[in-house]
């Protein structure tokens, strides 16, 4: 599993798109992953046949263990496949070749390694595993272990030697309280596994349910069962979800968002029906031909000349600096529902672009969210964030800053309401805007004037022109 960067320590296995057999090539995908950022393709770095694929999809893994080998040999190394399947766990490789090596030669010719990160060097060794009668001895597979005593590997640890496991799996076993030397390791070469340590604390209450066992009534005691089965069984009453992958991600950046900075909420009601009418107007437009055009298109370029008004409003808190950094760029981000859950997405520069780039841009931003196809760097850098909850019929939030940005601004619903128009009560297309800022960086001030631009251009859309 590689590290995909943005101090990730692990992705979940979301589907295999080669199997044992198969033949792969340099660059072809064999596999997507999630991590907490997004959802991403991993390609194999060299030429070859599948011999095993090691994790299951829907398993979540961590950065640096091996999840697939493959036979980078001939038909004549088929005998040695069994020996190259699996590397160490901090092996930065998706899988060892299957050709052996001498046990005190140096790895020759090329190391496969994951498009775009390098071998990690090492000088230790692997102890050579036993060889079945009639096989050559001492065959090891090249690729670099991180062990240092050769007694720890394939789980045949000796008496206090020290079990091999990622950092993230010892602090998983540390917060369950699990001594990692009692632990039985299923992982390649002997390491601890997530699932091992979860498996040494779910026995805990077991014992009370194994004890009556012999009881003639075992009824009664099979309901106390462990809460983690109850809970996914047909007639449950609750029913469990682990927490990972982007919702994981997200809920830690909301709470430290909401607890770090001092959220202001302030809100305006209008009349956006000449919007609404432009909209249709641009639909039949030939320079729009072939484009998404709807609300969200006017509001983000409306937010953007606002900006543009008030740049002060487009800027970020640098705690450790102490200093307040404005922005003379706008990445706009966009809020998006998407099933793997909420993702923000940003458009690059989105100041500098025509409304007919825009539609664009926003176009190709929400169906590769909605495919899952998002890249990690395609949410980094945001600098201003609008969420749509309008779509949902709802007609206003107090939305949650976007950590490392100082506003978002919240659309309600578009609804056809009795409005005073020129003196008389009229049905008017209204909505209304909720805009949430960080206190430190925007004072009430500059807030209500911000919001109040965003509003009036879009109740006289040729603000867009005379602002512009």
């Amino acid at each position: 599993m590689p590290d995909v960067g943005e101090g990730l320590t692990e992705a979940e296995i979301l589907k295999w798109y080669v199997q044992p057999g198969d033949t792969v090539t340099d660059g072809q995908v064999v596999c997507e992953v999630e991590t907490a950022k997004a959802a991403v393709e991993l390609p194999s770095p060299f030429d070859g046949t599948v011999h095993e694929l090691l994790f299951p999809e829907g398993t979540t893994v961590d950065v640096g263990q091996v999840i697939i080998s493959v036979n980078v040999g001939g038909a004549a190394d088929e005998a040695e496949a069994p020996v190259a399947q699996a590397a160490p766990a901090a092996a930065p490789v998706v899988a060892a070749p299957a050709a052996p090596a001498d046990e005190d030669d140096e790895p020759k010719g090329r190391t496969p390694v994951l498009v775009g990160y390098g071998v990690a060097a090492t000088s230790t060794k692997r102890r050579p595993r036993k060889a079945p009668a009639g096989t050559a001895p001492a065959a090891v597979p090249a690729a670099p272990v991180l062990a240092s005593v050769p007694e720890q590997l394939n789980g045949h640890a000796p008496a206090g030697a020290r079990p091999l496991a990622k950092p993230p799996v010892r602090k998983l076993a540390k917060d369950l309280g699990v001594d990692l030397t009692t632990v039985t390791p299923t992982g390649p070469d002997g390491i601890i596994t997530r699932e091992d340590v979860h498996a040494a604390a779910a026995p805990a209450p077991a014992p009370a349910v194994e004890t009556p066992a012999p009881v003639a009534a075992p009824a009664p005691v099979a309901a106390p069962a462990p809460v983690a089965q109850a809970l996914v069984s047909a007639d449950a009453r609750e029913t469990r979800v682990p927490v990972k992958g982007v919702r994981k991600a997200t809920a830690a950046a909301m709470v430290g968002s909401a607890f770090t900075a001092p959220h202001v909420t302030e809100f305006v009601t209008f009349d956006i029906t000449r919007t609404m009418k432009l909209v249709e107007e641009l639909k039949s437009d030939k320079d729009m031909a072939g484009l998404r055009v709807n609300p969200l298109l006017l509001i983000a370029k409306a937010v953007l000349v606002a900006v543009k008004r008030n740049p002060e409003i487009n800027a970020a808190w640098d705690e450790a600096a102490q200093e307040i950094v404005l922005k003379h760029y706008v990445n706009l981000g966009i809020a998006a529902a998407t099933p793997r859950g909420l993702l923000v997405p940003n458009i690059k520069d989105a100041h500098a672009q025509t409304l007919p780039e825009l539609s664009a841009s926003l176009s190709e931003l929400v169906s590769t969210a909605r495919e899952g196809k998002t890249t990690p760097a395609a949410m980094q850098g945001g600098t201003f964030t609008i969420t749509n909850v309008g779509v949902f019929g709802v007609d206003t939030g107090t939305p949650i800053l976007n950590p490392g940005e100082s506003a978002i601004l919240a659309v309600g619903a578009i609804k056809l309401q009795p409005w005073v128009h020129k003196g008389k009560v009229k049905a008017r297309q209204v909505t209304t805007l909720a805009l949430s800022f960080d206190h430190r960086l925007v004072d009430g001030e500059l807030g209500s004037k911000f919001l109040a631009d965003v509003a009036a251009v879009l109740e006289q859309p040729k603000r867009f022109i005379t602002w512009a």
